[in-house]
């Protein structure tokens, strides 16, 4: 057990020290590939319009919450423009800080900057309409990926809706040594989300992005 935890705290510690050293632009974010940053937001906007609007049954636009927000890229594109007010939370401060300028005059919209790590950070109960989870869950272990889930569902306003968009490994777990994170396959993010006691409402694929990087789906989960 000692080892689990010495390791699961390098994990950690080591993916905090890479973000430190990563430039708070949209291309840091994206690892150098910003140039898919609208096609991104474009497959994200048409995902999220399938549950939003009105009537029986859709999603509320009241409040969002981006997690591993960054300087928030999506928060400004995808969130901002569907949501009355967005929360973001990130492990690293300076992103946050940038946020604030890269934002813009819509940053006023924005009710919370949250400096955590998601296996810290529990969001506040039946707040969000939908938690925006993209990119990141590679940087949680698999217990502490279950339980930050299931913290997420508690945080849901009726009818709302997680979101996890990220890349998928063809098979089983790959280890990222360079930003200490993992990549897990389908069947592992089902049966995790599975842990957490939620139910896969809608799942895709993201279309045209770049051939050499991995697939990336989906998945809307409440």
């Amino acid at each position: 057990m000692g080892d689990i935890a010495k390791n699961e705290t390098t994990f950690y510690s080591n993916a905090e020290d890479y973000w430190k050293e990563v430039p708070p632009t949209v291309d840091g974010m994206l690892g150098g590939y910003g140039s898919i940053s609208s096609i991104d937001i474009n497959g994200s906007k048409a995902f999220l319009q399938k549950f939003l609007g009105e009537g029986e049954g859709k999603t509320g636009t009241s409040c969002a919450l981006d997690c591993g927000a960054g300087i928030g890229r999506i928060t400004k594109r995808l969130l901002l423009p569907l949501f009355n007010t967005v929360d973001l939370v990130d492990v690293t401060q300076e992103f946050l800080d940038k946020a604030k300028t890269y934002l813009g005059e819509e940053s006023k919209r924005v009710g919370n900057y949250i400096c955590t790590g998601l296996q810290e950070f529990a969001p506040e109960c039946g707040r969000y309409d939908i938690i925006w989870i993209q990119w990141v869950i590679g940087h949680l272990t698999d217990n502490h990926l279950v339980e930050f889930l299931r913290r997420c569902q508690k945080a849901l306003r009726p009818n709302g809706l997680i979101v996890i968009k990220d890349n998928v490994s063809y098979e089983g777990v790959v280890p990222d040594e360079v930003d200490s994170s993992i990549c897990r396959d389908l069947e592992i993010l089902h049966s995790l989300a599975n842990q957490a006691g939620l139910r896969i409402v809608h799942e895709e694929q993201q279309m045209n992005f770049p051939k050499e990087i991995y697939q990336v789906h989906t998945l809307a989960l409440r």
